[in-house]
């Protein structure tokens, strides 16, 4: 039996499959649940082209889309200490760090860049939900300083993209305390009067969604996106009330005035060419009258 299954089965099948399919040609939508080719779901900036639905989509990805020409740099962020808590639950904290690292090739859940939008230099941070889902961390907040610091330095606006599920519990008050650090480095970009615009992507929960993702000078919003505190299910046990369709989704949120604007995944580089240097004239216009 060990020889027929050892040495003829794999025979056989290689001469029936000579080829096999590999695994990721093919993407479902988690919304309409169509297949996709993965290149030309790619290649739409990982939008369903039958349900319009906006998936997730990393920092690399982001930048390449939203910068004039791809072209851009990547700024060096601190690095800071790992496990500093020592935190262990179902699997240590420096396990579940090198997990995170070696399936997204990333240090942490956060990338800065600089580059130009429509022509206007421009600071971008983009957290990155496939890390640990984009939990808000040291490493986080320090990016998101890095990037203030680096706008202020430029004299440049400020472009925050959050996704995360929010503060990331193995660092427990030391991520609690990103709140008000990165709360403090917005405000002194407003001190400089230099544009901080928030895109909102799904999802934007929890400690990140109580900071820095509300504060922006124009809050825009993708399709479809979570955006919230704590989830529905907490809400709806809670207050013992069904909650009304659509609730916590960003075309909710703009019809009762917690976001300025929804704006298709495609149009986003057209949309900020228009709103960063409209900000920024306003600024050189205070400063002339000042």
């Amino acid at each position: 039996m060990s020889w027929l299954t050892n040495y003829v089965k794999p025979k056989l099948r290689k001469v029936l499959n000579p080829k096999d399919t590999p695994d990721n040609l093919w993407h479902k939508c988690k919304n309409c649940g169509q297949m996709i080719f993965q290149k030309e779901f790619a290649a739409n900036q990982h939008v369903c082209a039958h349900c319009d639905h906006h998936d997730r989509v990393g920092p690399l990805q982001r930048f390449d889309s939203l910068f004039d020409d791809a072209v851009y740099s990547l700024l060096d962020l601190p690095k800071v200490k790992i496990d500093p808590l020592k935190f262990k639950d179902t699997k240590r904290y420096t396990d579940r760090l090198k997990a995170a690292r070696s399936s997204t090739g990333d240090d942490d859940a956060i990338k800065v860049a600089v580059g130009k939008i429509g022509g206007q230099q421009t600071v971008i941070a983009v957290q990155n939900f496939f890390f640990m889902g984009g939990s808000m961390g040291m490493a986080v907040g320090e990016g998101i300083i890095t990037g203030a610091r680096e706008a202020l330095k430029l004299n440049a606006p400020f472009v925050m993209f959050t996704a995360s599920g929010g503060a990331r519990m193995q660092e427990g008050i030391l991520s609690l305390m990103q709140m008000p650090r990165t709360t403090v480095a917005i405000q002194m970009l407003r001190d400089a009067g230099l544009p901080y615009v928030v895109v909102l992507t799904d999802p934007t929960t929890g400690g990140v969604s109580a900071s820095y993702a509300m504060l922006g000078d124009v809050q825009i919003a993708e399709p479809g996106a979570m955006i919230a505190f704590s989830g529905p299910r907490v809400i709806e046990q809670t207050i013992r009330e069904k909650l009304p369709e659509g609730f916590q989704q960003s075309e909710y949120l703009l019809e009762h005035g917690m976001v300025d604007m929804v704006t298709h995944r495609h149009e986003l580089p057209a949309k900020l060419g228009t709103i960063l240097p409209i900000l920024m004239a306003g600024k050189a216009h205070k400063a002339a009258a000042e």
